[in-house]
């Protein structure tokens, strides 16, 4: 300072020695400066003659400059930088923290003096300076006016270095002249006093100073700790990290947290606390030495860090513990159910085990340093136990109803669609029988097996009553379904019973049946079918009146009646609603207007059927009364006797009639006259006209073997020729009779949906009677 401002403040005679020279604050005039510049010399902060707890006169002091001064010079030994205390670390951030509170801003320069500079360039020195400036700052705690406040709204800070006096005397003169010039016109825009806020008068100076150095001195934050304390909040905290480090590489602690990440590790709660301890001990040690307050605070921060460290290890053999756990109780539940043991009492008893199980895992890995608790991976895991429960329950649960429903359904569709196919007198009540019967057995079983499971009362009743739902729904369902093809089944059942007698035999339409009574019965059962399939009857207490009414109006209504519903429309129909009394919207198949539509369709497609039978009868009537009517017969006889008594008087004639006979009575058998005209008169000349030479010709053949078999002695071979001619005229009877089927299958075959009725048995009575006529 003194070959600086040219000022002559006292100085330290090294050749006594090396003590305190500066005591209080000394203030001079700047020589030679202009503008006029005071200087002010400070006691130094660490010196050894106030003793190690008395640095509050230091706090006062270097606040008094920073509020007073509008540059602060700080002298820095070079190999001071970087270090805590030589550096006035501590120093300035209390500085720092009371001069927010007690001063409003104002920019102070602070002009870091660097002393004894070595080889390591200005240029690297000065940002970690700079940078050690910042951290003080940034942690200074601040009040709430000042909490957002950069650091360059209080200080604007400069660094310079010199070199040393005692080594280098003529450069460090020659480095100080230079700094010297900065100082002149330092309150010029750009100086190193360039801003002059708050500025005080000369004349107000005294005052000023005295004002601030009182608040200074009555303010108690300024009594901080010792240096002690200082040191060995720095040391233990440095000791503490390396600990810390330490145990981050431990080998130890390494393999143990790869072994974790793999899966459950047995003793781990044992083999972390060996190593924690290892390493809070080692810091006992080292620690040992400084203060005891600052040394316990610091041992529970590296406690806490190194616990805050080891943790997710542990979470993450909690996480394996339990996911092993509740791989286990899957595996032992499944088993016990394997086995045949009750759903209930195999989770309870391995819930409990699993649960033990864990504690004990639990308890294995818990570390001592810790209060850790496992309680809620302890809830987790029984919550997923509970979930996996709740879900196998729901499973097999799902699977006994699946496998009853199956049963049911199994039970129920034959056996329902075999009764709506028969259409019996009791249809419906004997499908409620057998629905009431499959289902109270279904229902019984399945409390049998659900008993393992301990369910409550209503969950049972909701389930039974869920399969007695679903029983009913088959017959519903099957109901829809053959509701669908009732005009087929119609059509079949009067087909079965209008070609059917009562023995199931097939009908001969001989003439002798009675067609209109039997359609009536065969339109009757097939009107049962339908009314058994217009509604559900599930219920036994709800009579209705649809067979009735349909037997009424389709029945027991005159045909010219029936055929004229479409012009005939009037409140009167019982037929002309959507909805059967008594009869609940949902359990109507099929309406009453759709009744109609069908039965109107249902004749439609059975009337050829029965005109097909009445032509039959016909034809069996026609071709079964060969002679004419008796008044030609009187006519024949009394026209035709003088005819015959020339036949009795001239015996030639008979034989050639009786020859003329047998040669047409050939001819009509191997023609099959009849047969032939069944198709028309048309038809049937034109194929007789085009079989009758070849008729003629076989016949006469027939006749030239016949009488060259007769010409040929021996009775070994008239028996050969009778055999060739009983063979042939066999043959001939296939023949014919085959002609004759194909014809009357020809004449009452069926265009339509409808089958052949009467041809087949007239085919077989002609079968039948053919080779008679030809013997004969």
């Amino acid at each position: 300072m003194n070959h600086l401002f040219h000022t002559r403040f006292r100085e330290m005679d090294a050749f006594k020695g090396r003590s305190q020279t500066t005591k209080g604050i000394w203030i001079a005039k700047c020589m030679g400066i202009e503008p006029c510049t005071i200087a002010m010399d400070l006691e130094g902060t660490d010196g050894r003659e106030r003793g190690e707890d008395d640095t509050a006169f230091e706090k006062q002091s270097a606040l008094f400059a920073l509020a007073v001064s509008d540059i602060v010079l700080i002298n820095m030994w070079c190999h001071d930088i970087g270090r805590e205390q030589a550096a006035n670390k501590p120093l300035l951030k209390t500085v720092f923290q009371v001069m927010m509170r007690l001063f409003s801003p104002r920019k102070t320069t602070l002009l870091f003096v660097i002393r004894d500079k070595t080889r390591t360039p200005l240029e690297n020195l000065e940002p970690i300076l700079r940078e050690d400036i910042q951290k003080i700052w940034d942690a200074v705690p601040k009040p709430q006016a000042h909490k957002h406040t950069p650091l360059s709204e209080f200080f604007n800070v400069e660094v310079t270095a010199l070199s040393s006096y005692e080594d280098k005397e003529e450069k460090f003169k020659e480095e100080v002249a230079q700094l010297r010039q900065r100082f002149f016109n330092s309150i010029a825009p750009g100086g190193l006093a360039g801003d002059r806020r708050g500025v005080v008068p000369a004349s107000g100076f005294s005052i000023s100073a005295q004002q601030i150095w009182k608040v200074i001195r009555e303010n108690k934050d300024l009594d901080l700790p010792a240096h002690k304390v200082m040191v060995a909040t720095v040391r233990c905290e440095e000791i503490a990290d390396e600990k810390l480090g330490c145990l981050r590489s431990d080998e130890g602690w390494l393999e143990l947290e790869e072994a974790v990440q793999s899966g459950p590790v047995r003793g781990f709660g044992e083999k972390l606390s060996s190593i924690i301890d290892a390493y809070l001990s080692q810091y006992d040690e080292e620690a040992i030495f400084f203060d005891e307050s600052v040394r316990n605070a610091k041992r529970k921060q590296l406690e806490s860090k190194a616990l805050d460290f080891v943790y997710p290890a542990y979470t993450t053999l909690l996480g394996h513990l339990r996911s092993k756990a509740v791989d286990d109780f899957k595996a032992k539940l499944e088993q016990s159910l394997n086995n045949g043991e009750g759903f209930a009492s195999s989770v309870r008893m391995w819930t409990e085990s699993i649960m033990l199980e864990f504690e004990k895992a639990s308890a294995d890995a818990a570390v001592r340093q810790a209060s850790w608790s496992a309680s809620k991976v302890r809830d987790k895991l029984h919550r997923d136990i509970e979930s996996h429960a709740s879900s196998v329950r729901s499973a097999k649960l799902s699977e006994i109803t699946t496998k009853f429903e199956k049963q049911l359904a199994k039970a129920l569709t034959e056996p329902v669609e075999s009764l709506f196919e028969a259409g019996g007198k009791d249809t419906w009540v004997s499908i409620r029988k057998l629905l009431k019967r499959e289902t109270e057995a279904a229902v019984s079983e399945l409390s049998d097996c659900i008993s393992g499971f301990e369910l409550d009362e209503e969950t049972v009743e909701r389930m039974q009553q869920s399969l007695r739902d679903y029983a009913k729904q088959i017959v519903e369902n099957k109901a829809k379904e053959e509701s669908g093809k009732i005009l087929i089944r119609m059509k079949d059942r009067f087909s079965t019973v209008f070609n059917h007698d009562a023995d199931s035999l097939p009908r001969v339409w001989t003439g002798k049946e009675d067609i209109r009574a039997i359609t009536k019965d065969a339109r009757s059962a097939s009107l049962k079918l339908l009314s058994d399939m217009a509604a559900i009857r599930l219920e036994d207490e709800k009579p209705d009146r649809i067979e009735n009414v349909l037997h009424s109006s389709f029945i027991d209504r005159p045909a010219g009646a029936i055929s004229s519903q479409n012009r005939i429309e009037g409140p009167t129909d019982p037929l002309a609603s959507s909805t059967w009394e008594e009869v609940h919207p949902k359990d109507t198949l099929i309406t009453p207007v759709q009744c109609k539509s069908l039965w109107r369709q249902f004749q439609g497609e059975t009337e050829y059927t029965v005109t097909q039978a009445i032509s039959a009868q016909e034809a069996y009537k026609r071709s079964n009364n060969w002679l004419p009517p008796p008044w030609a017969i009187m006519a024949m006889v009394i026209l035709g006797f003088n005819e015959f008594m020339l036949l009795l008087k001239n015996p030639l004639y008979l034989m050639v009639i009786f020859v003329a006979y047998l040669i047409g009575k050939a001819i009509w058998v191997q023609m099959d006259i009849p047969g032939e005209f069944r198709h028309g008169a048309l038809p049937g000349l034109l194929s007789l006209s085009s079989k009758f030479v070849p008729t003629i010709m076989n016949i006469l053949k027939r006749l030239a073997e016949e009488a060259q078999a007769n010409s040929t002695p021996g009775g070994s071979e008239s028996q050969n020729a009778n055999s060739r001619i009983s063979s042939n005229q066999m043959q001939h009877s296939d023949r014919v009779s085959s002609t004759v089927s194909n014809a009357s299958v020809s004449s009452v075959g069926s265009s339509g949906v409808d089958e052949e009725y009467s041809s087949p048995n007239l085919t077989q009575r002609r079968r039948t009677n053919l080779p008679e006529a030809e013997f004969s």
